[in-house]
């Protein structure tokens, strides 16, 4: 006896009753599934303009983008539970009696699956003859659903076996040397390292966590063993550090910035600081590779700065940090370093009053800014003099033009006026401001040194402090490292696991053939042989 069929109405007025609650719940169920998805649609579009939004306040930014993803991870999670829910609610129903309109969410599009995976067929048994007459089947072809699947990852132990001979006639006994190993007395490979140097750093994963993921795939590593891996590792990758230190004070241009580090002292944590510096040519058709390299120091003071750039003389796209003043300074040795200020910090005082005050004078001003940095877009790559010759044309008649709007607005204004305030920071830096348009190596903004230090402010929330100067010192060369890495299209963990095996072998005067651009070359040609 069918247990389902005992609880069906009997009479037809249940039955009208019972199909009536149904369709009252299914409607309430597809107005929930419609409210969910426009609210999905509402989430995109704020997060696509959010990522759009260049030069707001990068913090708020990204902490506005991390909340809206995880919202909008979770509603698609409810609307699909909820269309799931109304699916079998239909299906209890019967679709013979209540009709169900299904809630046309827009399918996210399918990439191919890459092409360079292994693949595993699994093909499902045909029947050996007709199921209608029996007669005998032939192939027409084949229909192949493809699905992505993860295997854990493979731990394995190596040993290096070193087998020992002797001589049947002077009894003299041979044997290989012993491998070099990246860690000195090290039990761990060179992928193991790389990967918990990535994890630490470019994952922004602390010791612990990691230290707890191993432990449920049943290998035990304690913190500390991972910590001494990391110090050694540090030590070991030194000279790479230095190479590509060496290579960004060597440009014509560098960008620079920095950012806070909470450092743990005492029971408490003090802020110290991580400060990067930039060379990247490719905005003026240069042919260096890109380059970054950071540094820590224990606070914010202007002799960090010096010392880091104690031999560079160039062009420096940096903010308004009091701390550069001395590196300007027309008698300074080698040379002085040339201020190219950051447009973006200006357009940001002029954009957060747009957005939260709607003052007419910052959102005009926002607007001229933003038609500079469409042509900037527009000759982005081009060679210095190409790029010199757009903005005399096109670029200074708009600069003059709003140097004159500008200071006709501010002698309009209290010098309490928040938006005077904005047009002081443009104005008292215009020298530094419109440099860009002398010199075709300039760009106009400090967004290159911004983006390498971001990574860092994303770490913070994850490692949240360091644990010692020495750790901060640590964190900045395989900073260094990773963001070189990265800049060059290079993945930094592949890159680190090869350094690593070849680097206690390798002649230190050819230590330039470990770097991320060399590497990238020559990586190729091996595999290819």
């Amino acid at each position: 006896m069918n247990p389902a069929a005992d609880s069906l109405p009997t009479d037809l007025t249940s039955a009208h009753a019972i199909i009536l609650a149904q369709r009252q719940a299914l409607a309430a169920a597809e107005r929930e599934a419609q409210y969910r998805a426009l609210l999905i649609e509402k989430l995109k579009l704020t997060i696509a303009k959010l990522r759009h939004a260049r030069f707001g306040q990068s913090s708020e930014r990204s902490a506005a983008l991390e909340q809206l993803e995880l919202q909008l991870a979770e509603l698609e999670a409810d609307a699909s539970q909820a269309a799931a829910a109304a699916e079998h609610m239909a299906a209890a129903a019967g679709s013979d009696k209540v009709e169900v309109r299904s809630l046309q969410r827009r399918k996210p599009a399918r990439r191919p699956l890459p092409e360079h995976l292994p693949r595993e067929r699994i093909v499902y048994p045909a029947p050996s003859a007709c199921p209608c007459c029996g007669g005998v089947l032939r192939k027409l072809g084949e229909d192949v659903t493809e699905t992505l699947e993860l295997v854990p990852r493979q731990w394995k132990v190596i040993e290096h076996v070193r087998e020992k001979f002797s001589c049947r006639s002077c009894e003299t006994i041979t044997q290989p040397p012993a491998p070099s190993h990246p860690v000195a007395r090290g039990r761990a490979g060179p992928f193991l390292l790389a990967h918990v140097l990535f994890c630490k750093y470019g994952l922004h994963l602390p010791l612990h966590r990691q230290s707890e993921t191993y432990a449920r795939e049943g290998i035990e590593l304690d913190v500390s063993t991972l910590a001494d891996w990391v110090g050694a590792c540090a030590a070991t990758l030194m000279p790479l550090v230095e190479a590509i230190q060496a290579h960004v004070f060597a440009a014509e241009r560098i960008h620079a910035d920095d950012t806070t580090v909470p450092v743990l002292a005492k029971g408490k944590t003090r802020t110290g600081r991580l400060w990067v510096y930039v060379r990247d040519d490719r905005p003026f058709g240069g042919r260096d590779p890109p380059a970054a390299v950071l540094f820590y120091s224990r606070d914010r003071g202007g002799e960090h700065p010096e010392r880091h750039l104690v031999g560079y003389a160039g062009l420096m796209q940096a903010d308004a940090y009091a701390g550069f003043n001395q590196l300007y300074e027309t008698a300074r040795k080698p040379g002085p370093i040339i201020e190219a200020a950051c447009w973006a910090h200006a357009r940001r005082k002029f954009f957060d009053l747009a957005r939260l005050q709607k003052a007419p004078i910052a959102i005009e001003a926002v607007a001229r800014i933003d038609a500079l940095f469409a042509i900037e877009r527009e000759i982005n790559g081009m060679t210095p003099d190409q790029r010199l010759r757009v903005r005399n044309e096109r670029s200074r008649p708009l600069i003059a033009d709003l140097e004159t709007w500008l200071r006709e607005r501010r002698a309009k204004l209290s010098r309490q006026s928040e938006t005077a305030k904005a047009i002081d920071y443009g104005l008292k830096r215009w020298a530094a401001l419109t440099r860009f348009l002398d010199d075709g190596r300039l760009c106009m903004s400090n967004n290159a040194a911004e983006r390498e230090i971001r990574a860092v402010a994303v770490g913070r929330k994850n490692w949240t402090f360091a644990g010692s100067d020495a750790g901060g010192h640590r964190a900045a060369a395989i900073y260094t490292l990773i963001a070189t890495a990265k800049l060059n299209d290079v993945d930094p963990h592949a890159w680190l696991a090869d350094v690593l095996a070849r680097l206690p072998d390798h002649p230190a005067r050819r230590i330039a053939d470990l770097l991320p651009w060399n590497w990238q070359r020559e990586r190729p040609q091996k595999l290819a042989a």
